[in-house]
């Protein structure tokens, strides 16, 4: 059969937006071809774009040859359809077109199509990795169509709020000077400049602070970023974020335009009207309540300190913590029911994996205990455990202990979601933000073996900490802050430093050389003596914000294209092998292994 083009024919409108008022017009429609079903004398075919599904009609009137060409259609042929709309017999209310039909009086075969790997609905089970492999045939799915549409519209939502709040949207380079500080960079040798390298931006943060220094007071920008570092649930090696920066700003400002933004999206997208302002937690009440810094409030399980309580215990996996680290424990009311022993031993399994030694537990049901470490305790320590957790029957205490506060905090934080989940402790339609703010400014890498910055090294320190920067630069808490949505980090900023002895007191603290410094960000440095303005900034994850406000499982489900774990691309198979002559005019040789 001959293929056929177009012309002569304009498409009318989408198919979902065929409606009752186009009755009795005639009309031409195009899309794919999402089902076909042959009665004999009867012939309805489904065709599909992205806006829905409207009925084409085939029947006794219909002219053979019309008739014979709409037998041979299948799944995803291309047709362009031409006809009367006319209301159906059998109406579909689950569909926004189910009261009308196309009898067809012309139909043409645009595209033939092989029959596909799988099924193109959103109630298919199919393997990821397919999807994956055909991306294009899954993005012709509802449920993804809708999905980046939502997309498009949130991002439409930012520009128009920023613009209408008097930001700029202004491009900053895609190809950068590699800073090493915090996630890998994607590295690209310069053909020209021989055997030197761009990066790909981590995120367009010192670019943007300059921006503020030539005046141009609010910035945003919707811009991809790169970090060579390890996939999970909703991280990529390329995302994409909604950049801001502002002059003349404290904390409080730059987290009410955000506030207004986050409002603006949720009502606009999903007709949500949220409350503001956000709640406000500080770092070291998010770790010691949630074990997180970035906390899902939606529920409680709150950490509780036994450390100074059972400091003189002679039971020694928590005395010997108690000395450098802390004993803390969860309280999972009603709990010993419904968590077996069985269960109990998975749970020790899922705290090791976070490089806890071991979980202790206190099962406390229908008037009897059972425990794995009562009996190396006093009555009073017992007692004291209880009643700080406030243990009542049906409850189950879950106690880490160790001499790394950090090993303590992850594990039972990690903990207190996996039961969340695992036993739906909270509303899963609930927005929960929240602001966590005095993060430390710096942490220590054990594998560098050096303190490195928290968030970046030009996140300034909070006024009261200054005096610690030169004497005691571990102490000190940074002018920076987050914003969680159950328990997910949304996005992030800080106020920056704008003083050139400043940011070398920072570098210090780092550990830079004055000659590294200056290498390394001496463009900035040579800026702050021309009258920096102070200033501070934030950055969005698109793909999480979409993710979260859509309640999908993965930022794949946000992305047209995403990456696996290994960072490739099943559809295209990137990365890839290249040319040697490519190669060769990079100046770049491969070693093999």
């Amino acid at each position: 059969m001959e293929y056929m083009g177009i012309d002569g024919l304009k498409r009318t409108k989408y198919c979902g937006l065929f409606s009752q008022d186009d009755v009795g017009k005639e009309v031409v429609a195009m899309g794919w071809i999402a089902k076909q079903r042959d009665l004999g004398n009867l012939i309805f075919i489904d065709l599909r774009d992205r806006t829905g599904i409207v009925q084409l009609a085939f029947g006794d009137e219909t002219d053979r040859a019309i008739f014979d060409k709409a037998s041979i259609c299948r799944s995803e042929f291309v047709l362009a359809a031409k006809g009367i709309v006319r209301e159906r017999s059998n109406k579909n209310p689950d569909i926004k077109t189910g009261s009308i039909e196309i009898f067809v009086s012309e139909l043409r075969i645009l595209s033939k199509s092989d029959v596909p790997p799988f099924e193109i609905s959103d109630q298919n089970n199919t393997n990821i990795d397919l999807r994956l492999r055909y991306r294009y045939l899954d993005l012709r799915r509802g449920e993804m169509q809708k999905t980046l549409w939502l997309r498009h519209k949130i991002v439409k939502a930012a520009r128009d709020y920023f613009d209408d709040s008097g930001f700029i949207e202004i491009e900053t380079p895609m190809l950068v000077k590699s800073t090493p500080e915090g996630a890998r960079d994607y590295l690209v040798p310069s053909r020209v400049h021989k055997g030197k390298f761009y990066a790909l931006p981590q995120s367009p943060q010192l670019y943007k602070q300059l921006l503020m220094l030539a005046g141009y007071d609010r910035y945003f920008q919707v811009t991809r970023c790169f970090r060579d570092e390890d996939l999970r649930a909703d991280r990529q090696p390329e995302f994409t974020q909604i950049d801001l920066e502002m002059s003349f700003v404290d904390q409080n400002d730059v987290m009410d335009i955000n506030e207004g933004f986050i409002k603006t999206v949720f009502k606009n997208i999903l007709d949500i009207d949220l409350k503001t302002p956000f709640l406000k937690m500080p770092y070291d009440e998010a770790m010691n309540r949630f074990g997180s810094d970035k906390p899902d409030v939606r529920f409680g399980l709150e950490l509780v300190d036994l450390t100074s309580g059972l400091k003189s215990t002679e039971f020694k996996v928590f005395a010997n913590a108690a000395k450098s680290g802390s004993i803390r424990a969860i309280n999972f009311k009603d709990g010993a029911e419904k968590v077996s022993r069985k269960e109990i031993d998975k749970l020790i399994d899922f705290v090791k994996t976070y490089k806890a030694k071991g979980l202790a537990y206190s099962k406390l049901l229908d008037g009897k205990r059972s425990s794995s470490y009562e009996k190396f305790l006093k009555d009073e320590e017992i007692a004291f455990i209880d009643k700080a957790v406030d243990a009542q029957d049906g409850d189950l205490i879950l106690i880490v202990a160790d001499s790394d506060n950090r090993v303590v905090f992850d594990s039972l934080g990690a903990l207190r979601i996996h039961l969340g989940n695992k036993y739906e402790l909270f509303d899963k339609d609930e927005f929960a933000f929240l602001w966590v703010t005095e993060f430390p400014l710096l942490e220590y890498n054990d594998e560098q073996e050096r303190y490195v910055a928290k968030h970046h090294p030009f996140t300034s320190v909070l006024d009261s900490d200054v005096e610690l920067l030169e004497t005691s630069p571990e102490k000190c808490r940074a002018k920076a802050y987050d914003l969680v949505l159950n328990g997910c980090e949304l996005g992030g900023g800080s106020i920056r430093i704008n003083n050139r002895n400043m940011q070398d007191m920072m570098f210090k603290a780092l550990g830079f050389s004055e000659h590294e410094a200056q290498e390394k960000f001496g463009f900035l440095l040579d800026a702050f003596k021309y009258g920096a303005p102070p200033h501070g900034g934030m950055a969005y994850g698109l793909d999480r914000l979409v993710m979260l406000m859509l309640k999908k499982d993965s930022i794949r489900d946000v992305i047209a294209f995403p990456k696996v774990q290994n960072a490739g691309e099943l559809m295209t198979q990137c990365p890839a092998q290249v040319e040697k002559t490519q190669l060769d005019e990079l100046n770049v040789k491969i070693i093999e292994d």
